[in-house]
Protein backbone atom coordinates (compact mmCIF):
# COMPACT_ATOMS: atom_id res chain seq x y z
CA UNK A 1 0.00 0.00 0.00
CA UNK A 2 1.06 3.35 -1.01
CA UNK A 3 2.16 5.34 2.09
CA UNK A 4 1.59 8.41 0.90
CA UNK A 5 -1.85 7.89 0.15
CA UNK A 6 -2.39 5.79 3.39
CA UNK A 7 -1.09 9.08 4.98
CA UNK A 8 -3.27 11.64 3.02
CA UNK A 9 -6.33 9.00 4.30
CA UNK A 10 -5.34 9.20 7.56
CA UNK A 11 -5.66 12.81 8.09
CA UNK A 12 -8.76 13.21 6.39
CA UNK A 13 -10.35 10.60 8.65
CA UNK A 14 -8.53 11.96 11.66
CA UNK A 15 -9.80 15.30 11.13
CA UNK A 16 -13.70 14.82 10.49
CA UNK A 17 -16.30 13.11 12.28
CA UNK A 18 -19.60 12.92 10.02
CA UNK A 19 -18.77 9.79 7.28
CA UNK A 20 -21.05 8.66 4.85
CA UNK A 21 -19.66 5.03 2.80
CA UNK A 22 -21.28 3.74 -0.19
CA UNK A 23 -20.92 1.10 -3.17
CA UNK A 24 -22.56 -0.23 -5.90
CA UNK A 25 -25.90 -1.20 -7.07
CA UNK A 26 -27.12 -4.52 -6.99
CA UNK A 27 -24.56 -5.11 -3.88
CA UNK A 28 -22.61 -8.48 -4.14
CA UNK A 29 -21.07 -9.76 -0.81
CA UNK A 30 -18.09 -7.36 -1.11
CA UNK A 31 -19.77 -4.61 -1.54
CA UNK A 32 -21.89 -5.32 1.55
CA UNK A 33 -18.61 -6.58 3.44
CA UNK A 34 -16.67 -4.03 2.88
CA UNK A 35 -19.31 -1.35 4.04
CA UNK A 36 -20.11 -3.19 7.24
CA UNK A 37 -16.43 -4.05 7.85
CA UNK A 38 -15.42 -0.33 7.47
CA UNK A 39 -18.57 1.74 8.58
CA UNK A 40 -18.76 -0.60 12.16
CA UNK A 41 -14.61 0.12 12.46
CA UNK A 42 -15.20 3.86 12.04
CA UNK A 43 -18.65 3.99 14.28
CA UNK A 44 -15.84 1.76 16.89
CA UNK A 45 -14.01 4.55 17.11
CA UNK A 46 -16.63 7.32 17.71
CA UNK A 47 -17.32 8.30 14.40
CA UNK A 48 -20.46 9.10 12.84
CA UNK A 49 -21.08 7.05 9.91
CA UNK A 50 -24.14 6.95 7.72
CA UNK A 51 -24.27 3.32 5.62
CA UNK A 52 -25.79 3.58 2.23
CA UNK A 53 -26.31 1.07 -0.25
CA UNK A 54 -28.90 2.61 -3.11
CA UNK A 55 -30.63 -0.95 -3.78
CA UNK A 56 -30.66 -2.12 0.27
CA UNK A 57 -28.70 -5.25 1.81
CA UNK A 58 -29.88 -8.56 0.11
CA UNK A 59 -31.78 -11.00 1.95
CA UNK A 60 -28.27 -13.07 1.96
CA UNK A 61 -26.47 -10.87 3.92
CA UNK A 62 -28.72 -9.94 6.54
CA UNK A 63 -27.24 -12.42 9.28
CA UNK A 64 -24.57 -9.46 9.29
CA UNK A 65 -24.31 -7.31 12.48
CA UNK A 66 -25.42 -4.06 11.39
CA UNK A 67 -26.88 -4.56 7.97
CA UNK A 68 -30.34 -3.42 9.30
CA UNK A 69 -29.02 0.22 9.89
CA UNK A 70 -28.09 0.48 6.12
CA UNK A 71 -30.21 2.98 3.89
CA UNK A 72 -31.11 3.22 0.60
CA UNK A 73 -30.65 6.91 1.02
CA UNK A 74 -28.69 9.56 3.03
CA UNK A 75 -30.71 10.68 5.88
CA UNK A 76 -28.36 13.44 7.07
CA UNK A 77 -25.40 15.88 6.39
CA UNK A 78 -22.00 14.65 5.69
CA UNK A 79 -18.28 16.14 5.58
CA UNK A 80 -16.13 13.41 3.88
CA UNK A 81 -17.59 10.04 1.97
CA UNK A 82 -16.02 6.62 1.14
CA UNK A 83 -17.00 4.64 -2.32
CA UNK A 84 -16.42 0.62 -1.60
CA UNK A 85 -15.82 -1.90 -4.49
CA UNK A 86 -17.08 0.24 -7.08
CA UNK A 87 -15.30 1.23 -10.31
CA UNK A 88 -16.63 3.90 -11.19
CA UNK A 89 -18.98 6.36 -9.90
CA UNK A 90 -22.20 6.39 -11.80
CA UNK A 91 -22.36 2.84 -10.46
CA UNK A 92 -23.37 4.03 -6.92
CA UNK A 93 -26.18 5.74 -8.50
CA UNK A 94 -28.37 8.62 -6.42
CA UNK A 95 -26.75 8.34 -3.40
CA UNK A 96 -24.61 11.85 -4.30
CA UNK A 97 -25.07 14.78 -5.99
CA UNK A 98 -24.31 14.66 -10.10
CA UNK A 99 -21.12 17.28 -9.22
CA UNK A 100 -19.57 15.30 -5.88
CA UNK A 101 -16.49 13.93 -5.63
CA UNK A 102 -15.85 11.08 -3.33
CA UNK A 103 -13.16 12.18 -0.59
CA UNK A 104 -11.65 8.05 -0.54
CA UNK A 105 -12.19 5.92 -3.06
CA UNK A 106 -10.96 1.82 -1.94
CA UNK A 107 -10.88 -1.05 -4.73
CA UNK A 108 -9.74 -3.87 -6.24
CA UNK A 109 -11.05 -3.58 -10.13
CA UNK A 110 -8.55 -3.03 -13.35
CA UNK A 111 -11.02 -0.88 -14.74
CA UNK A 112 -11.26 1.51 -11.63
CA UNK A 113 -11.69 5.22 -13.02
CA UNK A 114 -9.70 6.98 -10.15
CA UNK A 115 -12.87 8.88 -9.20
CA UNK A 116 -11.83 9.86 -5.89
CA UNK A 117 -9.78 12.74 -4.27
CA UNK A 118 -7.60 9.68 -2.41
CA UNK A 119 -7.69 6.72 -4.78
CA UNK A 120 -6.80 3.32 -2.95
CA UNK A 121 -7.08 0.89 -5.61
CA UNK A 122 -5.13 -2.55 -5.65
CA UNK A 123 -6.31 -4.31 -8.79
CA UNK A 124 -4.04 -7.70 -7.68
CA UNK A 125 -6.25 -7.79 -4.73
CA UNK A 126 -9.10 -10.70 -4.91
CA UNK A 127 -11.52 -8.51 -3.18
CA UNK A 128 -11.60 -4.88 -1.66
CA UNK A 129 -12.74 -6.44 1.82
CA UNK A 130 -9.25 -8.11 1.84
CA UNK A 131 -7.80 -4.40 1.23
CA UNK A 132 -9.46 -2.95 4.27
CA UNK A 133 -8.35 -6.42 6.69
CA UNK A 134 -4.94 -4.40 6.30
CA UNK A 135 -6.12 -1.11 5.56
CA UNK A 136 -8.33 -0.49 8.58
CA UNK A 137 -5.44 -1.01 11.42
CA UNK A 138 -3.16 1.09 9.14
CA UNK A 139 -5.55 4.07 8.98
CA UNK A 140 -5.52 3.54 13.22
CA UNK A 141 -8.73 1.41 13.50
CA UNK A 142 -10.04 -1.49 15.01
CA UNK A 143 -11.28 -4.49 13.39
CA UNK A 144 -13.92 -5.39 15.94
CA UNK A 145 -15.52 -9.10 16.07
CA UNK A 146 -18.37 -7.57 13.76
CA UNK A 147 -16.30 -6.03 11.34
CA UNK A 148 -14.30 -9.45 10.58
CA UNK A 149 -17.51 -11.52 9.73
CA UNK A 150 -18.60 -8.66 7.86
CA UNK A 151 -15.30 -8.61 5.83
CA UNK A 152 -14.67 -12.26 5.92
CA UNK A 153 -17.62 -12.87 3.79
CA UNK A 154 -16.50 -10.13 1.39
CA UNK A 155 -13.67 -12.50 0.79
CA UNK A 156 -15.85 -15.59 0.82
CA UNK A 157 -17.89 -14.04 -1.93
CA UNK A 158 -15.51 -12.39 -4.44
CA UNK A 159 -13.26 -15.53 -4.47
CA UNK A 160 -16.82 -17.94 -4.99
CA UNK A 161 -14.87 -19.63 -1.37
CA UNK A 162 -11.47 -19.29 -2.69
CA UNK A 163 -11.15 -20.70 -6.30
CA UNK A 164 -11.42 -17.57 -8.34
CA UNK A 165 -8.41 -17.78 -10.94
CA UNK A 166 -6.83 -14.41 -8.95
CA UNK A 167 -6.61 -15.90 -5.53
CA UNK A 168 -3.56 -15.65 -3.77
CA UNK A 169 -1.90 -17.22 -0.57
CA UNK A 170 -2.46 -13.71 1.10
CA UNK A 171 -5.69 -14.25 0.63
CA UNK A 172 -5.52 -17.55 2.45
CA UNK A 173 -3.93 -15.73 5.26
CA UNK A 174 -6.04 -13.12 5.77
CA UNK A 175 -9.08 -15.54 6.22
CA UNK A 176 -7.21 -17.19 8.86
CA UNK A 177 -6.49 -13.71 10.73
CA UNK A 178 -10.35 -12.97 10.73
CA UNK A 179 -10.76 -16.87 11.59
CA UNK A 180 -8.42 -16.02 14.64
CA UNK A 181 -10.43 -13.14 15.39
CA UNK A 182 -13.40 -15.30 16.35
CA UNK A 183 -15.18 -15.93 13.09
CA UNK A 184 -16.84 -19.08 12.17
CA UNK A 185 -15.88 -19.63 8.41
CA UNK A 186 -18.23 -22.53 7.65
CA UNK A 187 -21.00 -20.85 8.93
CA UNK A 188 -20.28 -17.89 7.21
CA UNK A 189 -19.51 -19.74 3.91
CA UNK A 190 -23.18 -21.76 4.23
CA UNK A 191 -24.80 -18.56 4.76
CA UNK A 192 -23.46 -16.59 1.69
CA UNK A 193 -22.20 -18.75 -0.88
CA UNK A 194 -25.01 -21.96 -0.25
CA UNK A 195 -28.54 -21.07 1.14
CA UNK A 196 -30.85 -20.23 -1.18
CA UNK A 197 -34.23 -18.80 -1.30
CA UNK A 198 -36.62 -20.89 -3.17
CA UNK A 199 -38.17 -17.81 -5.73
CA UNK A 200 -33.80 -17.70 -6.68
CA UNK A 201 -33.88 -21.09 -7.34
CA UNK A 202 -36.96 -20.73 -9.38
CA UNK A 203 -35.47 -17.88 -10.91
CA UNK A 204 -32.43 -19.81 -11.64
CA UNK A 205 -35.50 -22.01 -13.61
CA UNK A 206 -36.06 -19.03 -16.56
CA UNK A 207 -32.30 -18.34 -16.68
CA UNK A 208 -31.48 -21.96 -17.41
CA UNK A 209 -34.25 -23.11 -19.73
CA UNK A 210 -33.21 -20.02 -21.89
CA UNK A 211 -29.50 -21.28 -21.70
CA UNK A 212 -27.20 -21.07 -25.29
CA UNK A 213 -24.26 -22.50 -26.07
CA UNK A 214 -21.74 -21.72 -29.26
CA UNK A 215 -18.23 -22.59 -29.28
CA UNK A 216 -17.05 -21.79 -25.76
CA UNK A 217 -19.89 -19.51 -25.26
CA UNK A 218 -22.32 -19.62 -23.30
CA UNK A 219 -25.29 -17.06 -22.83
CA UNK A 220 -29.40 -17.12 -21.47
CA UNK A 221 -31.20 -13.86 -20.85
CA UNK A 222 -33.63 -12.86 -17.85
CA UNK A 223 -36.38 -11.19 -18.35
CA UNK A 224 -38.61 -8.68 -16.52
CA UNK A 225 -41.10 -10.99 -17.00
CA UNK A 226 -39.65 -13.45 -15.79
CA UNK A 227 -38.90 -11.48 -12.37
CA UNK A 228 -42.80 -10.73 -12.20
CA UNK A 229 -43.72 -14.04 -12.82
CA UNK A 230 -41.67 -15.96 -10.45
CA UNK A 231 -41.91 -12.59 -7.66
CA UNK A 232 -38.13 -12.43 -7.48
CA UNK A 233 -37.75 -8.99 -5.58
CA UNK A 234 -34.05 -8.57 -6.70
CA UNK A 235 -32.59 -6.20 -9.64
CA UNK A 236 -29.82 -8.94 -10.70
CA UNK A 237 -29.47 -12.41 -11.50
CA UNK A 238 -29.27 -14.41 -8.35
CA UNK A 239 -25.78 -15.25 -8.93
CA UNK A 240 -27.08 -17.98 -11.78
CA UNK A 241 -24.20 -16.60 -13.55
CA UNK A 242 -21.60 -18.28 -11.32
CA UNK A 243 -23.36 -21.38 -11.86
CA UNK A 244 -22.74 -21.17 -15.54
CA UNK A 245 -19.37 -20.25 -15.31
CA UNK A 246 -18.52 -23.79 -13.87
CA UNK A 247 -20.19 -25.99 -17.16
CA UNK A 248 -17.08 -27.99 -18.53
CA UNK A 249 -17.93 -26.54 -21.99
CA UNK A 250 -17.46 -23.33 -21.26
CA UNK A 251 -14.85 -20.62 -21.90
CA UNK A 252 -17.14 -17.29 -20.88
CA UNK A 253 -20.32 -17.15 -19.76
CA UNK A 254 -22.88 -14.48 -20.46
CA UNK A 255 -25.61 -13.69 -19.03
CA UNK A 256 -28.82 -10.92 -19.83
CA UNK A 257 -31.23 -8.94 -17.26
CA UNK A 258 -33.81 -6.94 -18.14
CA UNK A 259 -34.32 -3.46 -16.05
CA UNK A 260 -37.24 -1.44 -15.38
CA UNK A 261 -35.20 1.34 -16.05
CA UNK A 262 -35.12 0.80 -19.91
CA UNK A 263 -31.37 -0.67 -19.46
CA UNK A 264 -29.61 -4.15 -19.59
CA UNK A 265 -27.78 -5.54 -16.90
CA UNK A 266 -24.78 -7.87 -18.34
CA UNK A 267 -22.60 -10.41 -16.30
CA UNK A 268 -19.57 -11.99 -17.78
CA UNK A 269 -17.42 -14.70 -16.69
CA UNK A 270 -14.14 -16.59 -18.09
CA UNK A 271 -11.80 -19.08 -17.01
CA UNK A 272 -8.29 -18.37 -17.01
CA UNK A 273 -6.44 -17.01 -20.11
CA UNK A 274 -9.28 -15.01 -20.98
CA UNK A 275 -10.24 -10.96 -20.08
CA UNK A 276 -13.71 -10.37 -19.54
CA UNK A 277 -13.22 -6.86 -18.52
CA UNK A 278 -12.01 -5.25 -21.77
CA UNK A 279 -15.22 -6.76 -23.17
CA UNK A 280 -17.41 -4.80 -20.23
CA UNK A 281 -15.10 -1.37 -20.39
CA UNK A 282 -16.13 -1.59 -24.24
CA UNK A 283 -19.83 -1.14 -22.98
CA UNK A 284 -18.97 1.52 -20.56
CA UNK A 285 -18.95 -1.16 -17.57
CA UNK A 286 -15.84 -2.89 -16.00
CA UNK A 287 -14.62 -5.27 -13.11
CA UNK A 288 -11.99 -7.88 -13.19
CA UNK A 289 -10.38 -10.37 -15.72
CA UNK A 290 -12.45 -13.51 -14.86
CA UNK A 291 -15.35 -11.65 -14.16
CA UNK A 292 -17.15 -8.17 -14.94
CA UNK A 293 -20.05 -6.20 -15.76
CA UNK A 294 -21.63 -3.82 -17.63
CA UNK A 295 -25.43 -1.71 -18.10
CA UNK A 296 -26.07 -0.67 -20.93
CA UNK A 297 -29.11 1.63 -22.39
CA UNK A 298 -31.66 -0.50 -25.03
CA UNK A 299 -33.85 -2.69 -25.77
CA UNK A 300 -33.38 -6.22 -24.27
CA UNK A 301 -32.86 -7.81 -28.23
CA UNK A 302 -30.45 -5.01 -29.69
CA UNK A 303 -28.36 -5.14 -26.62
CA UNK A 304 -28.08 -8.69 -26.45
CA UNK A 305 -27.31 -8.59 -30.44
CA UNK A 306 -24.24 -6.33 -29.57
CA UNK A 307 -22.76 -7.45 -26.58
CA UNK A 308 -22.98 -11.34 -28.39
CA UNK A 309 -21.39 -10.00 -31.05
CA UNK A 310 -18.79 -8.37 -29.59
CA UNK A 311 -17.55 -11.10 -27.00
CA UNK A 312 -17.90 -13.88 -30.28
CA UNK A 313 -15.36 -11.47 -32.00
CA UNK A 314 -13.29 -11.15 -28.52
CA UNK A 315 -13.44 -15.46 -28.41
CA UNK A 316 -12.36 -15.35 -32.17
CA UNK A 317 -9.09 -13.58 -31.91
CA UNK A 318 -7.74 -15.41 -28.67
CA UNK A 319 -8.43 -18.51 -30.39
Amino acid sequence: MKASLIHAAQRVLSEYQKIIITSHQRPDGDAVGSLLGLGLALEHAGKEVQMVLQDGVPSSFHHLVGSERVKRKSESDFEISIVLDCSDLERVGNVFQSDEVPTINIDHHITNLNYGEINLVYPQTPATAEILVGLIPALGFTITPESAEALLTGVITDTLGFRTNNMTPNTLRVAAELMEMGCKLPDLYQKALLNRTYKSVRYWGAGINNLNLEDGLLWTVLTLEDRKKIGYPGRDDADLINVMSSIREVDIALIFVEQANGTVKISWRSHSGYDVSKIAFSFGGGGHKPASGAEIEGELEDVQLQVLDATRHYLRNKH
